[in-house]
């Protein structure tokens, strides 16, 4: 879906239709929520544009806890309220519960063997690349705006070069990007 194209934009329906939307998220996120979360909710439900997926995940990433859990609760909270909130959140932490509980048993048993840490490794890598995939996907559509290049590698310099605190990092670079879309530039 384009970004242009919103009118085929359709928020779920019912409480139901967003706990299986965010189960479904959850249950299939092996390795990050962000690339299965961006699949679910934009290209297949259609919930919501890319463009409003990479705003609503861009405000969730500057609030405190995971991305992916902040957007299920902005995002519940848009459609159905309160319960919305409640409603997503469940829906997305519900498997991965489960399966946490379960892994975290059996490498607690079996963290020593050579076979358990290469796939744990390997995983690992699996995850990053992931990561890296949805950052491309969700800088798509901001690539066209120099000022959005301007304060991305701001922050990536000063965080993953220079070691700056995310925290002191954060405030100046929305206060870099409020500059920026008060001049029209974002």
């Amino acid at each position: 879906m384009t970004d242009q194209d919103v009118s085929n934009v359709r928020p779920p329906g019912t409480l139901l239709e967003l706990f299986k939307g965010f189960l479904s998220i959850g249950a299939r996120s092996f390795g990050g929520v962000m690339p299965w979360a961006h699949r679910v909710m934009v290209e297949e439900r259609r919930w919501i544009s890319n463009a409003d997926f990479a705003e609503t995940v861009g405000l969730c990433q500057f609030l405190p806890g995971p991305n992916i859990g902040n957007t299920s609760v902005v995002l519940g909270k848009r459609w159905f309220g309160w319960r919305g909130s409640i409603v997503g959140f469940l829906g997305l932490v519900a498997v991965p519960f489960i399966w946490v509980l379960g892994l975290a048993a059996f490498y607690a048993d079996y963290a020593e063997i050579p076979l358990v840490r290469s796939i744990v490794i390997g995983v690992g890598a699996a995850g990053a690349g992931l990561f890296i995939g949805t950052a491309v996907k969700l800088g798509r559509p901001l690539a066209h705006l120099p000022a959005a290049w301007v304060v991305a590698i701001g922050c990536f310099l000063a965080v993953a070069v220079g070691r700056v605190s995310l925290l002191a990092v954060a405030p100046l670079a929305v206060a870099v990007a409020f500059f920026f879309a008060w001049r029209k530039w974002l």
